[in-house]
């Protein structure tokens, strides 16, 4: 099983949330936990684009890798 290291305000936010019943942390968790999902998500398509067996599955996994990231076709090379 793999860590996930989370930032410490979302970690005091999760337990006023789960363990002070403070609802009012909500929408900052489910913010904060997005952002981390992106980054787990960039994070193995970086990976896999520079582990990948093929040129062809390299170049697409960098294309999916640049898309996550936002970077506009035009900027690519």
């Amino acid at each position: 099983m793999k860590n996930v290291q989370i930032p410490y305000d979302l970690f005091v936010a999760l337990v006023e949330y789960h363990l002070a019943y403070d609802d009012d942390y909500a929408e900052e968790i489910r913010q904060g936990l997005e952002q981390k999902l992106d980054a787990l998500v960039r994070h193995e398509l970086y990976a896999k684009y520079k582990t990948a067996p093929t040129a062809e599955e390299r170049e697409q996994a960098r294309q999916e890798y640049l898309d996550k990231r936002g970077v506009f076709p035009d900027f690519r090379w």
